[in-house]
């Protein structure tokens, strides 16, 4: 039996999905396009989940689109369906209410780096690489483009996009493209660690937080001020919010109740 394109392992409120196409460097088919959507919307729905970690198997974390299957696509319309389908991961994962963080176990290009920057947070080991090398092919990274640069600073992401050449695991920290750099013995337990502090917060709060810090990125300061300002009017509101606020006051440890 052909072995599933995509794995999900749950353990103490974490989704752990495992791109599973190690052979082909875990390109990004529109198989596992799909399935990614399906796990992220299944996700999405599943209370026990607080925390998604998106992995890879074997040494690539994800060496971006399939190119014999782009080549092999008849049409146009074919090529508009699968980049429609790549965008609507991308934004699933964005409006997840739940964080995601990318543990990335080696090199990830084209739209695996835009996987990377897509993420909430982002883990390395130090070996890894990243790059948007479309460029050398003569297929500009245009869709990895649109996470790469609201991830890193404007000179930053077009250097990555007019070179094609790869950056260290040091240089994306530095630039702000992943959080850590570690060595690959101490990756699992540095994801495992972070994913559980977070899962250690109300799932509630956590959702909020995350989709008021996409809504305000737009907006000028004075209106995202208004915003956020009407956020915490409404989050305050919440009973994980009186809660929380009782169990710092009261020196214990708090209850989340979702609501």
């Amino acid at each position: 039996m052909t072995a599933p394109v995509l794995l999900r392992a749950d353990d103490q409120g974490v989704a752990t999905l495992t791109l599973n196409r190690p052979a082909a460097r875990n390109a990004l088919s529109l198989e596992l396009i799909d399935a990614l959507i399906a796990a992220f919307d299944a996700i999405m729905h599943d209370d026990a989940v607080r925390v998604v970690v998106l992995a890879a198997a074997g040494p690539v974390f994800c060496a971006g689109h399939d190119l014999r299957e782009l080549r092999s696509l008849p049409d146009q319309t074919a090529l508009e369906n699968l980049f429609q389908r790549c965008s609507a991961l991308m934004l699933a994962i964005e409006a997840s209410p739940k964080p995601v963080i990318a543990k990335i176990q080696g090199m990830a290009t084209a739209a695996g780096c835009q996987l990377v920057a897509t993420c909430d947070l982002a883990i390395a080991v130090e070996s890894a690489q990243f790059a948007t090398p479309g460029v050398q092919i003569g297929l500009f990274c245009s869709t990895p483009m649109v996470a790469l640069s609201r991830a890193v600073g404007r000179k930053a992401a077009m250097k990555m996009l007019l070179t094609g050449d790869a950056i260290d695991s040091a240089e994306a920290v530095r630039i702000g493209l992943i959080n850590h750099a570690v060595p690959a013995d101490q990756l699992d337990a540095a994801v495992t660690r972070l994913a559980q502090s977070i899962a250690q917060k109300s799932p509630l709060t956590l959702a909020i937080g995350k989709q008021a810090f996409h809504q305000q990125l737009p907006l000028t300061s004075a209106a995202a001020y208004h915003y956020c300002s009407n956020v915490m009017v409404r989050n305050l509101q919440t009973r994980d919010a009186v809660e929380g606020i009782d169990a710092f006051l009261s020196k214990r440890t708090p209850h989340w109740l979702g609501c």
